[in-house]
């Protein structure tokens, strides 16, 4: 910890608790986090938030090639000289949330058939946990895996099942399986944070879901919007529906009118998404008669 204190000092770099920046300084937990990560030979690694460079390295040993997309770029001096002598690496001083992840593997010039496996991690801010994992999720690269350090309370959700399922743990389900790998203690992190952090991996479902992500996440939302709410009466509530119409909608997806929206499987979710996508095409289908 003292060595990269003192790197950041050396560059006039203080951490922004606004970013989230708790900078990871055990190689042990570092090396752990790539294993999780299962490269392969020819895998391409995507960072994000870089930081000071304590998992660059040795993602440099695993990957092929390793994108390191770093926000702050006062960070970019004490990262480079931490990856000094690294030739399988890109550098990219960009918001992750708005980079073209196809557009950086693209300039690997790389086969496009079989297309590159990628492998992303991360150690991630809280407020931008979910929106990173739902665009990582659907970018048009072929994502093996995502390994993310964030909040131990976040992994817990992200991966409850039914009956401690919220919108958060829905969201990600339906891209992928998520799975809890380790428990991070503060000690772990400079500055260290006042909570416990955790590993969890999620790896993309085979094939993609054939409901549209907007409207799933429509009804994913309406249900959790009164969560202490019968479905039946959240959904009429947050899709702005006649009642008959929301029980109409659980009918077709067999799902009990009294249940409350922690209790659903993803399966029951999907089903509610599917049936709420039949019934918005039924009444477009009106709309152009």
């Amino acid at each position: 910890m003292s060595k990269i204190k003192s790197q950041l000092h050396a560059f006039g770099v203080s951490p922004h608790k606004s970013l989230g920046q708790n900078f990871l300084v055990d190689e042990g937990v570092a090396l752990k986090i790539v294993a999780a990560a299962e490269f392969q030979p020819g895998d391409i690694a995507i960072e994000i938030g870089p930081g000071t460079g304590a998992l660059t390295r040795f993602l440099s040993e695993a990957a092929q090639h390793v994108f390191a997309i770093e926000l702050d770029a006062r960070l970019l001096p004490v990262l480079e000289s931490n990856v000094a002598g690294v030739t399988n690496l890109t550098i990219v001083q960009a918001d992750a949330l708005e980079v073209d992840f196809g557009a950086l593997v693209a300039t690997l010039n790389l086969p496009s058939s079989p297309p590159p496996i990628i492998r992303f991690v991360a150690n991630l801010p809280y407020y931008i946990t979910a929106v990173a994992i739902r665009r990582i999720l659907e970018s048009s690269v072929h994502v093996a895996a995502i390994v993310l350090t964030i909040q131990k309370e976040v992994a817990e959700r992200i991966v409850a099942g039914p009956g401690e399922m919220s919108l958060l743990a829905a969201s990600v389900q339906f891209y992928g399986t998520p799975t809890y790998v380790r428990t991070v203690s503060p000690g772990s992190f400079y500055p260290q944070p006042s909570v416990d952090s955790a590993v969890i991996k999620i790896v993309p479902h085979a094939v993609r879901p054939a409901i549209q992500p907007d409207l799933f996440f429509d009804v994913v939302r309406a249900g959790f919007c009164q969560p202490r709410k019968q479905i039946r009466n959240s959904l009429a509530s947050g899709l702005g529906l006649e009642k008959a119409v929301s029980e109409a909608l659980l009918a077709t997806s067999q799902i009990d009118l009294s249940r409350r929206a922690e209790t659903l499987t993803m399966d029951e979710w999907r089903a509610l998404g599917e049936a709420w996508q039949m019934e918005r095409d039924k009444t477009a289908a009106k709309i152009d008669l």
